[in-house]
């Protein structure tokens, strides 16, 4: 085994607990310093030292992913030049892999710096995936990437509460389709403008209609059958009293500032996306609805498409790939996805995939296929499946770094 230094940090966000460890798993030092760059100072200084006065020949470090506490002390270590003369290896480690292997120690103290021994230990005994060094660009795109993760997600929630409130005051508007969207401007102004379903009752058809023809700027080829069937949906719905009416509206307003709000941050994001996107090759975008947002959602979190063996390594990593039960001679047919993986880069995955099997006419007919072979939660079953195919293409163009090329079908 080659003489390495190995050291296991714990990272939190005030501090970080650091332990020396020799090949043979003995500890040479155990010491805390604050997470900040003096801390981080101490820490390259104790490194310095102890590879001068030894005689290692290599070394790794590993830390905990936890959060983003760990990326400024993983940068600040691996760019450090008299440390690579070392063949310095920083592995940030995925969380739950930590966890596992912690597992195999059943008599642990209960300290809290027993995980700096685990980690040390992980990077001698564990299986290590290849090291990813990000290159600043990719690290200021996945910033931009998780953000806008985090306002969709925000925004999904917001929505599905709004919705819930609306029930209340408008139990039969969502459910009976009256508008094809619920957050369209004449839905919208119909939640906002009248005080309760009594209201949009009392007005006349003829008072209805031109009241929904000003609100949706005379886009309605039919605007009494909308009326009627607004009406008929207020009809059905349950009544309020007045002052709970009252606070349910004030709760409606607020969540509709709140949303608009985060549909203005995600619309900002997506445009400095696109323009920092220029910086990198036109690869993903060359699929037909891709676009920038999900091609850098992918490329951000993917940095380099070398360190993985293959398209499956790919689908593993984004957790677009399926469990595997055998038992004797039995096999399950039909499994779940896997709940480990990258949660951006399956996000991104499945968005893209969503919008392009609108635009290639191969991915539109597997998911079509696929929709069609079982009875229930089809879109998510054949969207999942479709992400997977589209994971084997992005693999190959990126692995290749070439433009997407439509099949012609003979």
């Amino acid at each position: 085994m080659t003489n390495t230094l190995f050291v296991g940090i714990d990272v939190s966000k005030r501090n970080n607990v650091v332990r020396f460890t020799d090949s043979d798993g003995e500890t040479l030092t155990l010491f805390s310093v604050p997470n900040n760059q003096d801390g981080a100072n101490t820490i390259l200084e104790k490194l310095h030292d102890t590879l001068l006065n030894s005689d290692f020949i290599a070394i790794s470090i590993g830390m905990e992913s936890t959060s983003i506490y760990a990326d400024h002390l993983a940068a600040f270590l691996r760019n450090d030049d008299f440390l690579k003369k070392w063949s310095i290896k920083v592995f940030v480690l995925n969380a739950k892999q930590v966890k596992a292997f912690k597992e195999a120690y059943p008599e642990l103290p209960k300290n809290d710096n027993i995980d700096t021994l685990i980690i040390a230990d992980y990077l001698r005994f564990g299986r290590i995936s290849k090291e990813v060094n990000l290159d600043e660009k990719y690290i200021a795109l996945r910033n931009l990437t998780r953000a806008r993760f985090q306002a969709a997600q925000n925004l999904s929630r917001e929505k599905t509460r709004f919705l819930d409130t609306l029930f209340y005051k408008f139990s039969s508007l969502d459910s009976s389709k009256v508008f094809s969207n619920t957050f369209g401007a004449t839905s919208i102004a119909v939640i906002s403008d009248f005080f309760s379903v009594d209201d949009i009752n009392s007005m006349t058809l003829e008072e209805l209609a031109d009241f929904l023809m000003d609100k949706g700027k005379n886009k309605f080829d039919d605007p009494e059958r909308i009326a009627r069937e607004l009406q008929a949906a207020a009809r059905s719905s349950y009544r309020l009293s007045k002052s709970v009416n009252d606070s349910v509206n004030q709760l409606l307003a607020v969540r509709l500032v709140g949303i608009r709000s985060l549909q203005q941050q995600q619309k900002d994001l997506d445009k400095a996306i696109e323009s920092y996107m220029q910086l990198f090759p036109a690869v993903l975008n060359s699929i037909p609805g891709f676009g920038p947002v999900y091609s850098a959602g992918i490329l951000a979190e993917i940095a380099d498409i070398h360190r993985f063996k293959d398209h499956a390594a790919l689908a593993k990593y984004a957790g677009i790939s399926w469990s595997r039960y055998q038992s004797g001679d039995y096999e399950a047919a039909s499994t779940r996805l896997i709940l480990s993986g990258n949660k951006y880069l399956k996000y991104y995955f499945l968005e893209a995939t969503n919008k392009v099997r609108m635009h290639d006419a191969e991915l539109k007919r597997y998911y079509q296929s696929k929709f069609k072979e079982v009875p229930k939660h089809q879109h998510k079953r054949a969207l999942a499946l479709t992400a997977r195919k589209l994971v084997r293409l992005v693999y190959s163009l990126l692995s290749n770094n070439q433009l997407y090329i439509p099949p012609t079908r003979k």
